[in-house]
């Protein structure tokens, strides 16, 4: 794996901003299949019904229980705006998303 720029590093180059966001692309496809295949053999689980189901080192815990949701929108109806305003936390938060583009996008863009 070529070296990947840190938060720490000077200026990133093209390069290694180019090298940096295909690894986070392959890490993402590549996640995105085991989380594919760890979902079907959980559901395969569940199909079995509540229970301990034990591997070799490790063990699967299928229950059922009750959740309760909130309606937002209900409950933004019945609430005055001052009310949800006052009892709003605003945090900031920093996300980084990667989206893919196909080659048209990407040639016109070159």
């Amino acid at each position: 794996m070529p070296n990947v720029p840190t938060p720490t590093d000077a200026i990133p180059t093209p390069r290694t901003v180019r090298v940096a966001v295909d690894q986070i692309a392959a890490l993402s496809a590549e996640i995105a299949e085991r989380n594919a295949e760890k979902t079907r053999l959980i559901d395969a689980l569940k199909l079995y019904g509540e229970g301990t189901y034990e591997g070799s080192e490790h063990y699967v815990l299928v229950k059922v229980s009750e959740r309760s949701t909130l309606d937002l929108k209900a409950v933004r109806k019945k609430l005055t705006r001052q009310f949800i305003a006052a009892h709003t936390r605003v945090t900031e938060v920093v996300s980084a998303t990667l989206r893919g583009y196909n080659n048209a996008v990407k040639r016109e863009a070159a």
